[in-house]
């Protein structure tokens, strides 16, 4: 028998509005260290997005090496496994790869490839052992994937999509030539999944627009035992598959993210076989409180809201307030301060929406405009369009504006690698 902890998407070194959170990723932390004692873990598989951006500060660098050596000191039989992220620079999560496998650490975040110029898939497979040192699982260990990283494929659909799906499917080929009587074989992957679910106004995972980076769980075969998966921050099953799962996130990395269940999973595997399932809810340091709850409302409910809000001991919650506006209002944070003052809570943002008339609603409807913030750029375009033109966006200038947006990104994550 072997037990698995299934994690992702700390983002260690996140600031929230402003707001230091080593506090609370300490606090994580800690829990995770007592929990894989508490589990008797035997593998503790971390999908992606370590850190918040590619070059992560001194501190958040040092919080996450002291965790690893915390953990496999205490745990001796201890395995890590760790892929990359969109947000982690692959190489230099990579690069202290010789000190962390002392620690029977292993790093995934290059997809190394032969002379020849062909993936190097053995590199990307890890035997994970249970308690007794026999290899209970071949684990397919994937890092965030960019151009470049798959084979090339021949279609007239989505090429990443596809090439992803290839990877993946002469991996498990690989993986099942090596696999023995009663061995499991799981995946481990940072990838939006199609059918996957994540808040309308959520931004934080950094998806692409137009979804052309979703992946179809297909990707993943029938015979593996479990799918390790991070990217989506929000907990779920894919496409109705039991076992094949995000983690999500375990702190609320937006005010979008608010209403998540933010933990981890632990994974039975015996005899080659899944036997349970389980996930674990963490504990939250700092909350997140929204006024109003719903919808925005004019400056003076919102003053008497705030004025009225409940003492809070210990940590001070993130606060964010959401004003319906007829004009703009510099007066605002002022005021919206001093209702706040001598109260334990941290403004974390002000979001000041405008009501407006146009003529072009059918019905004189309100149309609520969203500041930049909370737009993503075919949001901004299309509006834009809408106001010039008083008409929709066609259908052929919005799938071009996608694939410019798709080259962009993935120019973007290029250069951060290099």
């Amino acid at each position: 028998m072997i037990r698995i902890l299934h994690t992702a998407d700390w983002h260690l070194g996140q600031t929230f509005f402003g707001y230091d959170r080593t506090k609370e990723h300490e606090f994580f932390l800690h829990w995770l260290s007592e929990e894989i004692k508490k589990q008797e873990i035997d593998v503790l598989i971390i999908a992606g997005d370590v850190f918040d951006v590619s070059n992560p500060s001194a501190s958040a660098q040092k919080m996450f090496f002291q965790f690893i050596y915390q953990v496999t000191s205490q745990n001796p039989l201890l395995q890590v496994v760790i892929v990359s992220g969109n947000h982690d620079s692959a190489a230099r999560l990579e690069a202290p790869l010789p000190l962390l496998q002392a620690m029977r650490t292993e790093v995934r975040g290059v997809v190394r490839k032969k002379e020849d110029g062909s993936i190097d898939y053995n590199h990307l497979l890890i035997h994970l052992r249970n308690k007794e040192g026999e290899v209970e699982v071949i684990c397919m260990t994937v890092p965030f994937l960019r151009q470049g990283d798959y084979p090339a494929v021949e279609t007239d659909g989505n090429t990443y999509a596809e090439g992803v799906k290839e990877l993946y499917n002469q991996l498990y080929q690989v993986a099942s030539n090596k696999r023995e009587l009663n061995q499991a074989i799981i995946a481990v992957g940072h990838l939006q999944a199609t059918g996957s679910e994540i808040a309308e106004k959520d931004y934080s995972e950094r998806t692409v627009i137009g979804g052309l980076e979703c992946v179809s769980p297909d990707a993943f075969s029938q015979n593996i035992a479990y799918a390790a998966l991070g990217h989506i921050h929000k907990a779920q099953r894919v496409s109705g598959r039991e076992n094949i799962r995000y983690a999500g996130s375990p702190l609320p990395m937006s005010f979008a993210e608010k209403h998540y269940h933010h933990g981890v999973v632990l994974v039975t595997i015996n005899g080659g076989n899944v036997t349970e399932i389980e996930r674990l809810e963490c504990p939250l340091l700092t909350s997140l409180v929204s006024v109003p709850n719903g919808a925005p409302l004019p400056p003076e409910q919102i003053l008497n809201d705030l004025r009225s809000l409940p003492d809070v001991d210990g940590e001070a919650p993130y606060l964010e307030v959401k004003v319906l506006l007829d004009e703009p209002e510099p007066m605002l944070r002022r005021d919206v301060e001093e209702a706040l003052e001598n109260k334990n809570y941290r403004l974390a943002r002000i979001v000041s929406t405008y009501r407006k008339r146009t003529e072009y609603d059918d019905q004189n409807m309100e149309n609520v405009e969203i500041g930049l913030q909370e737009m993503n750029p075919l949001q901004i375009v299309k509006s834009t369009f809408v106001k010039t033109y008083q008409t929709d966006m066609p259908d052929d200038l919005i799938d071009l504006l996608e694939d410019v947006c798709f080259s962009v990104t993935n120019q973007e994550k290029k250069e951060d690698e290099e």
